[in-house]
């Protein structure tokens, strides 16, 4: 194993391993149940740079409320802490307990599951990422909700799907984590993964909540402020045929009110005029429209 994570970081990547709190993994495996500092040591040893640690088999053995799972999760975050080796935790505990109010940083974690998993269809995913709007004032720099994995190429949605699918997950500045097989991309689904504006948005230094500036007939309107006082507004269509939206200028925060301003369409990777008072335009059937807006 540490020769494999030297190879790894030769190449200038990290890497990451995954085990459970409890005895077994969700597929059976051996976890660290016992052995928390022990493989927090070993892990560090090898060079390991992240750890998803996943509830299953824990649920056998403990309670299911907020001051257990911290317990659990806290045991293996000191032990990580105490290698004084820089490793990235990832709390998987599907949104137990609410996770998200304190504890899951209390507990030494970075990044926190916030649902159940995802999969590879529209349901799953509109109905999970849509419902972290609520819980968006809890992340911060450093630790961070965890909606689960990006879907993005395994097939079982349509481009324009995709495109919601990263949209929203950057709006959210959710862990993109890809969860496709990155041998056999194609050019479309590398345009999706790969479009460096959408990760910008994600990335964004300094860390401000997605807002809901409007949500009628299936149309959602969403902004995020960013650091250099530009905004991102998210038009979602989340009916089955495509709709009109449109964004107010008078929706935008106050340094950007009255005065001239740029949009850009971050799919398109192009500016598009703004309108006296509103942009207006047709979203697909379960697709967005992302817009950079800033002072000109």
């Amino acid at each position: 194993m540490k020769a494999l994570a030297d190879y790894v970081h030769s190449k200038g990547l990290k890497i990451g391993i995954y085990s459970s709190p409890g005895p077994k993994t969700c597929a059976g495996y051996q976890g660290s149940y016992g052995h928390a500092v022990q493989d927090a040591k070993t892990f560090a040893s090898w060079g390991i740079d992240y750890l998803k640690y996943d509830l299953c088999s824990d649920l056998d053995i403990y309670k299911d409320d907020a001051s257990t799972l911290q317990a659990i999760y806290q045991e293996m975050g000191q032990a990580l802490q105490d290698t004084h080796r820089p490793i990235v935790y990832s709390l998987c505990e599907y949104g137990r307990a609410a996770v998200w109010t304190g504890w899951g940083e209390n507990s030494g974690g970075n990044l926190w599951r916030t649902t159940g998993d995802i999969s590879d269809q529209w349901d799953s995913m509109e109905k999970i990422g849509f419902s972290q709007l609520k819980l968006a004032a809890y992340a911060k720099p450093g630790h961070w909700n965890d909606p689960d994995m990006l879907e993005i190429g395994n097939g079982g949605m349509t481009a324009d799907e995709y495109r919601t699918h990263m949209s929203l997950w950057s709006l959210l500045a959710a862990p993109l984590i890809a969860g496709n097989d990155l041998r056999t991309m194609t050019d479309e689904t590398k345009s999706i993964l790969m479009n460096g504006e959408m990760i910008a948005v994600d990335q964004d230094p300094e860390y401000k909540p997605v807002q809901e500036v409007s949500s009628e007939a299936g149309v959602e309107v969403l902004m995020r402020p960013l650091h250099d006082g530009s905004v991102v507004v998210g038009l979602f269509n989340r009916t089955g045929a495509p709709q009109e939206a449109q964004f107010a200028r008078s929706s935008l925060p106050a340094p950007l009110t009255g005065k001239e301003i740029m949009v850009r369409d971050l799919w398109k990777h192009a500016a598009v005029p703004a309108s006296a008072d509103a942009f207006k335009t047709t979203v697909p059937s379960h697709g967005v429209v992302m817009l950079k807006i800033s002072a000109q």
